[in-house]
């Protein structure tokens, strides 16, 4: 495999063939004519010496060295063509910028109105929306350019994706103000045998990665102590606040949730209560993008205390 023999103009219908799923899309989008993309993946796919994309019920689907080499190769073009076209810096307060993020449900209690406020204030003809994406469907979205960027409980590992640590959090119990342990003193923090025997509520929401919870319960053998499980985490409070129960839930959100109702926070023992990394995550191909950088920068503003 020589690289001096490579066409460079092969590399535009790689990134372009492995960002649509199809040929013919792929000509599209490049003014190009079907036999003349189709010539080119053969081309590609002799200096590859890999079939690059085969055929799935869901379009070509890229092999094992196309998903390591088209990403990377997206993202050069990106650069490239800011370079090329000496791209204009992005200025916030004319621009009409319509950011596409994925937050799961309790990601949006808890960044979407800061980040609104923020864009209102600096950048008030941009618009904002939350896509619905689960977590293993973030990668695909980002490269796809369905979202800008993801907010969450992420472990991306695909090649092309990027993510930078915002912070760093655990679980704490929340309860009504007047509950109190069945068992033992009531102090800052719950004892083992306090959690296990109170009566617990979670929430299990499937879009995301906050199963943490789950997997802590059926380690410790507390599985069965779970009386309510919920599908979001907007339920919590009033469950919290009008019955006996316990419920476990991130920090950041108990803290939140303590300034508006009677509720009171209780730290976990240390085998009960899972940490979690909270990530900002978005694709490579929009490293350099200047109105990218600058959401990001936003991102950081408020939330990063890495």
């Amino acid at each position: 495999m020589n690289f001096r023999q490579l066409d460079l103009n092969l590399l535009r219908v790689l990134a372009a063939i492995h960002r649509t799923g199809s040929v013919t899309a792929a000509g599209r989008a490049l003014a190009l004519s079907q036999p003349a993309t189709s010539n080119a993946l053969a081309r590609l796919r002799d200096y590859f010496a890999d079939d690059l994309f085969v055929r799935s019920p869901a379009g070509l689907k890229p092999t094992r060295l196309c998903e390591r080499v088209a990403p990377e190769v997206a993202a050069w073009l990106q650069a490239l063509e800011a370079v090329v076209t000496g791209r204009e810096d992005f200025d916030p307060e004319r621009s009409d910028m319509h950011w596409r993020l994925s937050l799961s449900d309790l990601g949006e209690m808890m960044f979407l109105g800061p980040l609104a406020t923020a864009l209102r204030t600096h950048a008030p003809h941009t618009r904002l929306s939350n896509v619905s994406v689960a977590a293993a469907d973030v990668p695909a979205a980002l490269e796809a350019r369905d979202i800008d960027f993801a907010i969450g409980i992420l472990q991306p590992r695909h090649r092309g994706v990027r993510s930078e640590l915002l912070f760093r959090e655990q679980y704490v119990a929340m309860t009504s103000s007047t509950w109190r342990p069945p068992m033992g003193r009531a102090g800052a923090a719950l004892t083992m045998q306090q959690l296990a025997a109170s009566s617990l509520v979670v929430a299990s929401p499937t879009a995301t990665f906050h199963n943490s919870v789950e997997q802590m319960l059926v380690r410790l053998k507390l599985a069965g102590r779970v009386v309510v499980r919920a599908r979001h985490f907007g339920a919590l409070p009033d469950l919290a606040l009008n019955t006996d129960l316990l419920t476990i839930v991130p920090q950041m959100y108990a803290a939140n949730l303590v300034q508006r109702h009677d509720l009171r926070v209780w730290s976990l023992p240390r085998a009960a209560a899972p940490a979690y990394e909270v990530r900002l995550v978005w694709h490579a191909s929009t490293a350099q993008d200047p109105a990218q950088q600058w959401i990001r920068a936003q991102v950081h503003a408020l939330f990063g205390r890495a």
